[in-house]
């Protein structure tokens, strides 16, 4: 994964996430979006807890409950550059991996490939759309030497 100084990935760890490596994250991050097509980026990522999540996945999305990753585009369509903020909520994250087997920073990954995707265009609320983004995430975590942990539907 080589850095690019036109994407700027700003890390915040406003809860702790202990075994996330924030250098990773950007390497991470910058790598989905180069392979999206994106050369021009400026993107904030904040880990934060599930009071936090919750708080923020009510006020916004009118969820009344924690959630995994709420993303926020900021850049009309046209723009050249991708500007947003991706919201990744580390306690869901952590009983997710310990569910399914695998380490904290790999649940977190998929969150922050999963927003990354959301900037970019893709969606998942219709099937057809949802099939095509579930399948750009198991293409970056495979891309990313990742393990396949991300939904099939």
């Amino acid at each position: 994964m080589k850095a690019s100084r036109a994407i700027q990935i700003h890390v915040v760890k406003a809860t702790p996430a202990r075994g996330v490596g924030i250098i990773r994250l950007r390497k991470l991050a910058i790598s989905v979006l180069e392979k999206e097509g994106v050369h021009s980026a400026e993107i904030s990522l904040a880990l934060l807890n599930n009071q936090d999540m919750h708080r923020l996945n009510r006020e916004f999305l009118q969820h009344d409950e924690p959630t995994d990753v709420i993303t926020f585009p900021f850049s009309p369509e046209s723009s050249e550059c991708l500007q947003g903020e991706i919201l990744v909520g580390v306690e869901v994250a952590q009983r997710e991996a310990r569910a399914r087997g695998h380490s904290l920073e790999e649940e977190v990954s998929l969150y922050l490939i999963h927003g990354l995707l959301h900037l970019c265009g893709h969606d998942d609320l219709r099937p057809v759309a949802r099939k095509k983004m579930r399948e750009r995430e198991r293409f970056h975590l495979r891309n990313l030497g990742l393990p396949n942990i991300g939904p099939e539907k």
